[in-house]
């Protein structure tokens, strides 16, 4: 077992319980919240005051952990239209302001640093960029266009930004950050084979896809300093044919653990095989609600790194058994808190609470193929929250299809991701 950024144990596994992460930093419990686009940047792509509202609420509401959602980290490069970009020219006291309202009640609050490569909308990026000129596959090419490979001088250029906006998120007062490596960003697109045919350093052998995320690392931990805390989201595996596997994925975990990363998120899927929402899981990993906990039984033979299990939580009962099982050690938190913001505290509090989700669907499979409910809906909750509202768990799905095109049009149905 690999002894880098090893876990300082706590007394107990209990889901109330602190934990306590290498470079001192106390996380209060066990439950983390993991990242959900919240889509509340400005025009100039600085966070909304509304943001600072809706992390307080999820930190009064019991939080220990929270990620926020994706941070561009190049503001010529966004993912969605009203995403966050943290970069020289961002408005940094609005971000302090984020940051401290994530703070409270002893909730501690990380960024996720992101570029999302090829994954552009159409309508966004006339020419996105990726390690190899592929097309997105899955019938995707109608809403992405095709990338052009990067340059080797663009590679260290995007590697610098995010070592820059993990020093930004350290000035505003963020207690760490997370690496976005998951879901077919640009990180996941340089470990996947399916995406990344280079014949460099870069490319081909799997010592050489992983050269990306850990020069990001290295780039970041270089700025920072030693003392604060980098995670990171990574697939279990992409589940496309020739992609990234899980055998891959361990590799990466092992070098990312012997290079001292402090905390490793596992989801797994990509937009083109959406896993990280449920798509493809066998019925009875959802029934046992963890959709990855065979993967990190076996990473947890092989490093002691702290990690996170993210996807399919719903009880507090699944979530102790995790916990219990000593696979993972902290538990991940999406949708459930989108709906419930206190369901922190109710987990802790009682150990039988559970929290269903509701099947969404207008009754029109048309109309739900392009309305993106999975997304849509869950973004009008957090904006309620950002109001300072209350979500409403009752709110129509028709409703939210008639108010996201009247508001937004139909570029709001694009093809998302999480």
């Amino acid at each position: 077992m690999q002894q880098s950024a090893a876990k300082a144990q706590s007394e107990s596994n209990e889901i109330g319980s602190t934990f306590t992460l290498s470079k001192g930093l106390v996380i209060k419990n066990r439950l983390f919240k993991s990242a959900m686009s919240e889509q509340l940047g400005t025009a100039e792509h600085n966070p909304t005051p509304g943001l600072a509202t809706l992390y307080s609420r999820w930190a009064q509401g019991g939080i220990g952990l929270a990620i926020t959602g994706n941070i561009m980290i190049d503001r010529t490069a966004l993912g969605e239209p009203k995403n966050v970009v943290l970069d020289e020219k961002s408005d940094l006291e609005s971000f302090k302001k984020w940051a401290q309202a994530g703070l409270e009640n002893g909730a501690q609050i990380w960024p996720q640093l992101n570029h999302p490569g090829k994954q552009i909308p159409n309508f966004m990026c006339k020419e996105p960029v990726s390690p190899s000129a592929i097309s997105l596959g899955a019938g995707l090419e109608k809403g992405f266009n095709k990338p052009r490979a990067l340059t080797e001088f663009e590679i260290f250029e995007i590697i610098k930004k995010f070592s820059v906006s993990a020093r930004l998120s350290k000035e505003a007062g963020f207690s760490g950050v997370q690496i976005h490596g998951a879901h077919g960003y640009l990180v996941s697109q340089f470990l996947s084979p399916r995406h990344n045919q280079r014949t460099d350093q870069w490319g081909g052998s799997l010592e050489n896809r992983m050269r990306f995320v850990l020069s990001v690392y290295q780039s970041i931990r270089e700025e920072v300093g030693p003392d604060f805390p980098i995670g990171i989201k990574l697939n279990s595996a992409d589940f496309m044919k020739g992609g990234f596997t899980e055998d891959d994925s361990m590799e990466v975990v092992k070098a990312l653990s012997n290079a001292g990363i402090d905390l490793i998120e596992i989801s797994g899927g990509t937009y083109e095989s959406p896993s990280m929402v449920g798509h493809k899981v066998k019925e009875s990993t959802l029934k046992r609600e963890a959709y990855f906990l065979d993967y990190i039984e076996k990473v947890r033979a092989l490093v002691d790194t702290p990690l996170v299990l993210t996807g399919g939580f719903r009880s507090s009962a699944a979530m102790q058994s995790a916990l219990d099982s000593g696979a993972t050690d902290l538990i991940g938190l999406a949708r459930t808190t989108a709906v419930d913001p206190d369901f922190p505290n109710k987990l802790i509090d009682d150990s039988s609470h559970k929290q269903e989700l509701r099947i969404l669907t207008t009754g029109v499979k048309g109309v739900d193929k392009i309305a993106m409910l999975d997304i849509v809906w869950y973004e009008f909750q957090l904006a309620r929250m950002a109001k300072g509202q209350s979500p409403k768990p009752n709110l129509g799905e028709w409703g939210v299809f008639v108010k996201t095109l009247a508001s937004a049009g139909s570029y709001a149905f694009k093809k998302r991701r999480a």
